[in-house]
């Protein structure tokens, strides 16, 4: 299938003269010529697309390329973006800067998966992480008497099918993370999605909905002005932005949240097949650009973690993340 026209912005470095490589890297040598492409999975404007711009620029530079692109391939929840790059050459000219959402989260929600998130890719490096938390308004906390995730668990296993919360979406890590808690807990809860961050929140601060699974990075504010009270985050550990929040696995073992992590990430990959020493001169440079000061300001700004990895390091993450939220998915087909 071919896909649309894209836009494209580009990133000229300078033309800087390649050195001589030794034999073994000829192939890597014209690919410097003709630069990188990195795909995002996902219109211009998001959180994704902000980080990409300045990992590009410093990675460029690392790399000594020429050129670093971007190429925007937006469509059926990042699945198109994300198999365009399963089906590149592995030359090293096709990069892919994925989620768990568009890279996992889309492809097992499909009818019919376009790739396999596990065996189409060459993993290079994850790239951020964010946890989701367990909010909702004061005016909700004092009308359900809830403090803490134990007393909202006992809220809704006492009123089974009749609480609701509110997530960014159909399929979005925050719904994953809810089915996952109803599934640990034995709750009956109902998801009520909304079309993005803003009204999800909104609907959460207005008391629309009992309580929601939102971005750690779209609710800190308002969780440290009061405006909203956070149960606990996601995530195994807890979150920087929210240090005195609990993670749902320290909860009490009868609550059966121990192990519980549901957290968003990014990650950089390529097509699979990629050879050996391009994923290391890959990984070297977008990992160095991520410990750059550049770097680090606009991560803090966009309130997500830094996480680079060695590729092995991602692999196992994504083939760990890949089979259980597959399972899942096909557990709450008719939920999700």
């Amino acid at each position: 299938m071919d896909s649309p026209q894209m836009p494209r912005r580009s990133f000229v470095l300078g033309a800087a003269a390649l050195t001589t490589l030794p034999a073994l890297a000829v192939q890597s040598a014209r690919v410097d010529e003709a630069g990188i492409r990195l795909v995002i999975p996902f219109p211009p404007g998001g959180v994704i697309d902000t980080l990409a711009r300045p990992l590009a620029e410093q990675a460029g530079t690392h790399l000594q390329k020429t050129e670093i692109g971007i190429d925007y391939v937006d469509g059926q929840r990042g699945c198109l973006g994300t198999a365009r790059v399963a089906k590149a050459a592995p030359d090293g000219r096709t990069l892919l800067i994925g989620s768990i959402a568009s890279h996992i989260i889309s492809c097992w929600n499909s009818p019919a998966p376009p790739y396999d998130p596990v065996h189409d890719f060459t993993p290079i490096t994850l790239i951020a992480r964010a946890a989701n938390v367990v909010v909702l308004s004061p005016a909700s906390a004092r009308r359900l008497g809830v403090r803490d995730t134990a007393d909202l668990i006992d809220q809704a296993r006492r009123r089974p099918g009749k609480l609701n919360y509110a997530t960014i979406g159909v399929g979005s890590v925050g719904q994953l993370a809810g089915e996952l808690f109803r599934q640990r807990t034995g709750v009956d809860i109902t998801h009520r999605p909304y079309a993005g961050t803003n009204p999800a929140q909104a609907a959460v601060l207005a008391s629309e909905v009992d309580f929601g699974f939102l971005n750690v990075a779209s609710c800190a504010d308002d969780v440290r002005a009061g405006r909203l009270h956070a149960l606990a985050v996601t995530t195994m550990r807890r979150s920087p932005e929210l240090p005195d929040v609990p993670a749902l696995a320290e909860s009490a073992a009868p609550l059966g949240l121990a192990g519980f992590d549901m957290s968003f990430w990014l990650a950089m990959f390529g097509p699979a097949g990629l050879p050996h020493e391009q994923v290391l001169k890959l990984n070297g440079a977008f990992v160095s650009a991520l410990n750059s000061a550049p770097l680090h300001k606009q991560l803090a700004e966009l309130k997500l973690e830094p996480a680079p990895s060695t590729p092995e390091q991602l692999g196992a993450l994504v083939r760990a993340d890949s089979q259980r939220l597959r399972e899942l998915v096909q557990q709450s087909r008719a939920r999700i």
